[in-house]
Formats: C-alpha cells, structure tokens, sequence
C-alpha cells in the first residue's frame, strides 16, 4: 500500500511539473529546444543500471503521463520543414533524435503491455520501422525514415555516432539517455552515449585470449558510417583502434586493440523489449 501511495505520488508531481512545460496552445509558440517535456518523462522513466551502461524503460510510468508524451509528440510535427531548415545543424540534429526515440515509446504504448519485443508491431510484409504513423516536418513519416533519410541520408551530419543515440527499445540497443539531447551540449552528449554502449561487456568486449573484439551486431549493420572518414573514422579498426580504453580496462588489451589487425566477431543482437520490470 505504501508503495502505491508513493507510486500515485511520484504520477502526480510528474503531471504537475509537465503541466507547467506544455504551451497552450502548442502551435502558437516558437519551438522549445531545450525539448523540456521529453526531458522530464525521460529523466522520471528512465533507470539505469549500476554501471550507467545501459537503460530500462518504465513504459507504464509513460502510459500513465501519455498526455503529455502526446503533446511532445504533437510539438515535433507541428515544425515544418522551413522552420526546421532554420534550426541550427545541432538543433536540428537534437531534434531529430529526440524525436526518434519519442516516437518509438509512442509505438511501443500502441500495444503495452502485452508488447514483448517492439519487432512484433510490424507485420508480415512490412518491419515496425516501416510502419507510417506519424506526421513530420509536413510528411507522413516512419522510424526508418528518420534514421536513415533525414539523419543518415540527408548529407547534413556526417555522425557515425547517431547509432549510439537512437534508441530501438531493445535490450541490444545502446541505452535511452535520461535526458533530452540538447543543441549546447549535443557532442558531449553523444560522446557519453558512445562510451557507456562500449563500456557495456555483455555488448561489446575484448577477449584477450583468443585477440578477438566481439561487438554488438550494430558495427556489422552500419560498418558503412564508421568508414567515411566522419570524425576521423577510416574503417571500424581505426574506430575501435581510438576507442580501446572503453573497450577494455586491462591496460596490455587497450595497446593489443591499438596496435594489432584486429578480428572481430559480431553478437547476437537481443530484441526483447527494454522495460522496466
């Protein structure tokens, strides 16, 4: 009883707080991108574990402030595309991710809780990432769309990082941050983001051994980003090559993985759904 008290508490402070974030009415004000509502849902449903090197999701803390993700939601597709192209290129990129992953809890609400794996909500002939529904800057959109034609696509960004931002509410995906990603502090944020995926051994480890780095399944889907020279990445080896002390702790590894041709072997990728049991 008592903890149903605080739960009850905990729901109430949260709509009090948002209620003084959401503009009335939305479209009438210029757009927030400081992205304060996303920032407080994420920042009271997000739980880390004691590492901080990957997230769970508490879907039914969303479920019961949906609302206000609505308005959030409703506040990205209001932008249009001649306002976006106003926005700075951090702005924009900010906005991009944010709403990337905005737009796949709203997914994941579609069927919560019987959703098991965000997988499911596809169908037999079309993936979840394909699935339009919803509006953005002017267009019906879908989740593939924003990853890979306005973000990856689009030749504005250049940022192999992005894969370690955009959150597939999966247990193999790079962690959902607790905070909204923010134009003033968008590099930080995704250099965070970087070392906490690889800084995660049940994703991505070094085994001295044998001398093979067994990473995540994402390297072998968008080895392509790591090799265009973007951030100064050659190939995957120079990526993994910059970032050996995240891979591991040892300090003979970090020089083997710097030094020496590396052999990589790719895991399985495991989509069961990130939530917060």
């Amino acid at each position: 009883m008592l903890f149903r008290k605080q739960m009850m508490g905990g729901v109430l402070l949260l709509a009090a707080g948002l209620l003084l974030l959401v503009p009335v009415p939305v479209q009438a004000e210029p757009f927030d991108h400081e992205h304060a509502t996303w920032n407080l849902l994420v920042k009271n449903n997000v739980h880390w574990n004691l590492n901080r090197t990957a997230s769970l999701v508490n879907y039914a803390g969303f479920q019961k402030t949906h609302d206000f993700l609505k308005r959030y939601l409703f506040s990205l597709s209001a932008v249009t595309r001649t306002e976006f192209d106003t926005f700075r290129r951090e702005q924009q990129l900010a906005f991009l991710i944010n709403a990337y992953n905005a737009f796949t809890v709203e997914l994941i609400l579609t069927e919560y809780p019987e959703v098991t794996s965000i997988k499911e909500l596809g169908s037999l002939f079309s993936s979840p990432w394909k699935r339009k529904f919803f509006l953005l800057l002017g267009e019906s959109q879908n989740l593939d769309g924003i990853e890979h034609e306005l973000i990856r696509g689009s030749g504005r960004y250049d940022e192999p990082l992005i894969h370690f931002a955009v959150n597939c509410a999966s247990i193999g995906c790079p962690a959902l941050l607790d905070e909204a990603f923010v134009a003033e502090k968008l590099d930080q944020q995704l250099l965070e983001s970087t070392e906490r995926f690889l800084s995660d051994r049940s994703r991505n480890r070094f085994d001295a051994r044998t001398g093979t780095l067994e990473i995540s399944s994402i390297f072998d889907w968008y080895a392509e980003d790591f090799s265009k020279g973007w951030r100064g990445y050659d190939s995957l080896h120079d990526f993994f090559r910059t970032h050996a002390d995240w891979i591991t702790d040892d300090a003979e590894s970090v020089e083997n993985l710097r030094e020496a041709a590396l052999r990589i072997e790719f895991l399985d990728y495991d989509w069961s759904l990130n939530t917060l049991r």
